[in-house]
């Protein structure tokens, strides 16, 4: 069979004939022979009634995604498996199958994703090249096992999720009440099809009060904790030595700036005025940051755990770190008064915050004080505690180089969005204690914009270089984008040209009119849905709302494996080591930016649905409750509401607006009674009554209290179809 080995799932009777030579009555002996090799497991017959040799798998596949590997890469096994053995495990590639086909965007798999793949072999077993995207039925969910008069049911914890299903068979022991994992599935039951739910792991309690972030984590597969062998190089390390590639920098009074409940220091920052005749009024700026890259050797274990990760996530309760806490919490930590090991970068700014130049060092550092952002800026106000004083002239000179750094961007003009954030404080029981809004100080502004010139550093140094590292894109926003913004301003007496030219300036400048109308948070939300959403790659595009060429992240390396790529691209480039940047690691670097792209959005994900949770649970005993809110989203099923305590999100459906027909426009972002034009519309202030709170879920369901504005009556008939609206109509009956 070796000479139709070429296209072995495609050949039949008549095709194996022709390639082999055979004639005439000679076929009914290879028809003969075929049988036997079946009958023998030497070939196998497909239902079309081809033929391929047993242990060849067919050219093409549904594969489903099971994992995601040490390497980030997606292993994926065969959807269906009727072969010998258990089924054989692959790597699951996305892109181009050849120069003339589109590839597909990162972000389209993920685990639980099925496709459509070509198969192909290779020294280590297979691999599944992706040629079309499935649906991803049959997929692991998490849910709430409980049991009711009826018997056993699971209640997914999916917000979006309106059906509860009845399990097969429950494990034995399985408590009421439990977090599960289950797959669904459809079966033919009495010539009908039904859903079926199949547990596949009893998780624990749900009623822990930590099960929200658990739930959180899951269930956008954020990878937990480390593997023995990371660990194991962990307990090893230890602090490095003064070298030729290591300088003392413990005279340098560097200081670190963070949150009062940080953790981990990752950033310190020093400033003084420049003695240069030739830089009159300039500012010799120090940025000094954790080298992580000493500790995390490319290809070690340490290393595929943290690049898996992607980046640290940071939920109400607790924080999923890339690192193990002996790095994050330690070596790593730039703690007042002791020694770390730290990559510095140097920078010259003239007096009107223009940079001059900029020098890269690794060293031995030594923070001279922990301070918060509210420490800071008592010291910034002239009203020092007493850890400010102790260093109350080093953060009068960081203040003044910052007034003379602020200058420049007040130049550079970036997109100066500000919309309130909210805290969710949970105590050791997991209980929320309180939501409040985080400050925002002068000193985070300061500590912001250094960060921001040391990641320009980065990039620019690397850039002279012509060194290739993964970068920070920001595209400008989409012309559809745009279009709905434009569309959209009218509504609340604002406009915006297409035709102009599209700048930070010109976003700002709209931000700023719609303060003066007492609608900030509007304007601002709608500029934010107007961006394009940021992402690491190869390519320098540039940063829009930062308003810079050049832009990598650099200063967070602790959570963030994109500084650390970064952070090795500067240690072989300046040779300040032997632990740049590899070969290998080089030729990743698109993959690798695909990669934590991924991870850096099921970050922001689960992060969102955690503190949903949080919130919902805590807002579960006021049911009945009103709160003023502002209408954050419009759609065409209802209203989407922040509250303007909590910062709390829910929904208002529409079936409970009023006895009318309410039809959407999608251009005014609004709700329109059809028979009077009464109308909700994006951003309005409104109150609402709480009616419904899901904890499990997340899930919060409001009344609005608020009458509609007035507005024009639709020119057209609700029941009628239209592409502009789409129509919605009350649970009420019109009298």
């Amino acid at each position: 069979m070796a000479a139709v080995r070429a296209r072995p799932d495609q050949l039949i009777l008549k095709d194996i004939a022709r390639q082999l030579g055979i004639k005439g009555d000679d076929r009914r002996e290879l028809r003969k022979t075929i049988r036997e090799m079946v009958a023998n497991g030497l070939l196998i017959k497909s239902s079309r009634k081809a033929y391929r040799e047993a242990g060849e798998l067919p050219n093409v596949m549904v594969i489903r995604v099971t994992e995601i590997d040490e390497h980030g890469d997606m292993i994926g096994t065969p959807e269906r498996w009727n072969g010998e053995g258990s089924a054989p495990r692959m790597i699951v590639r996305e892109g181009p199958i050849s120069k003339k086909a589109k590839g597909h965007k990162s972000g389209q798999l993920g685990v639980g994703s099925r496709a459509l793949c070509k198969i192909k072999p290779n020294e280590n077993g297979y691999v599944a090249q992706v040629m079309k995207k499935l649906g991803r039925s049959g997929i692991k969910h998490l849910g709430i096992l409980f049991q009711d008069g009826r018997g056993w049911k699971i209640q997914p914890v999916d917000k979006k999720s309106r059906n509860e299903f009845r399990p097969i068979k429950v494990p034995e022991g399985t408590e009421n009440n439990s977090l599960i994992e289950f797959r669904t599935s459809t079966a033919r039951r009495n010539n009908a099809y039904e859903k079926r739910a199949d547990i596949t792991k009893v998780i624990g309690p749900a009623d822990d009060p930590k099960a929200a972030s658990l739930i959180s984590m899951r269930a956008h597969g954020i990878p937990t904790g480390f593997t023995d062998e990371a660990l194991a190089e962990a307990h090893k390390l230890e602090l490095p030595k003064l070298s030729k590639f290591r300088q003392d920098l413990r005279d340098i009074p560097l200081i670190t700036i963070d949150p009062v409940d940080a953790k981990d220091f990752d950033d310190a920052v020093y400033a003084v005025s420049d003695d240069d005749p030739k830089n009159k009024g300039g500012w010799i700026v120090w940025v000094a940051i954790a080298d992580v890259a000493a500790f995390v050797q490319p290809g070690s274990s340490l290393d595929k755990n943290a690049r898996l990760k992607g980046n640290s996530v940071y939920l109400p309760d607790r924080v999923e770190p890339m690192l193990p806490e002996e790095l994050s919490a330690d070596l790593c930590s730039l703690r007042p008064h002791e020694d770390r090991a730290c990559m510095a970068v140097k920078m010259r700014f003239r007096g009107d915050g223009s940079k001059l130049d900029h020098l890269f060092v690794r060293g031995i550092m030594r923070s001279h004080a922990r301070l918060t952002y509210a420490e800071a800026q008592e010291g910034f106000d002239g009203k020092p505690g007493e850890t400010a004083e102790t260093v109350i002239d080093i953060l009068k000179d960081v203040f003044s180089a910052y007034k003379a750094l602020r200058k420049a961007r007040n130049q550079r003009a970036p997109l100066a969005i500000e919309l309130p954030e909210r805290r969710v404080h949970v105590n050791d029981e997991g209980k929320v204690t309180k939501i409040t809004l985080r400050d925002r100080f002068d000193a985070h502004k300061l500590v912001e914009e250094f960060m921001v010139q040391a990641n320009v550093a980065a990039a620019e140094a690397l850039a002279d270089k012509n060194v290739t590292t993964i970068v920070r894109i920001h595209e400008p926003p989409a012309r559809e984008k745009l279009q709905g913004l434009s569309d959209f301003l009218p509504a609340i007496g604002l406009k915006w040209s297409l035709g102009e030219r599209v700048s930070t300036q010109r976003f700002n400048k709209l931000m700023e009119m719609g303060k003066d109308r007492d609608l900030t948070e509007t304007v601002g939300m709608a500029v934010l849905r107007s961006q394009s959403q940021a992402y690491y790659g190869p390519d320098a595009k540039g940063h829009f709302g930062l308003s810079l060429t050049h832009y990598a992240h650099f200063t967070s390396p602790i959570r963030r494996y994109a500084d650390l790529v970064v952070h090795r691209a500067l240690i072989r480039t300046f040779n300040l080591g032997h632990d740049g940047t590899t070969e290998e690691e080089f030729t990743r670097l698109k993959e690798t930016s695909e990669h934590i792209s991924d991870t850096e959005r099921r970050a922001m994900a689960a992060e969102r649905d955690a503190k949903d949770r949080y919130i919902a649970a805590y807002l579960e005993g006021r049911v009945g409750a009103e709160f003023p809110a502002r209408i954050t989203g419009v759609a065409k099923a209802g209203l989407f509401v922040t509250l303007d305590e909590t910062g709390a999100d829910g929904f208002i459906p529409a079936r409970t607006l009023g006895d009318d027909y309410f039809v959407f426009d999608e251009k005014k972002k609004a709700l329109i009674n059809s028979h009077n034009g009464a109308t909700y519309r994006f951003g309005r202030k409104v109150n609402v009554k709480l009616t419904e709170a899901t904890p499990i879920t997340g899930g919060l369901i409001f009344e609005i209290l608020t009458k509609p504005e007035r507005g024009e009556k639709p020119k057209f008939n609700p029941r009628g179809r239209n592409q502009k609206y789409k129509t919605r109509r009350s649970g009420k009956k019109r009298r």
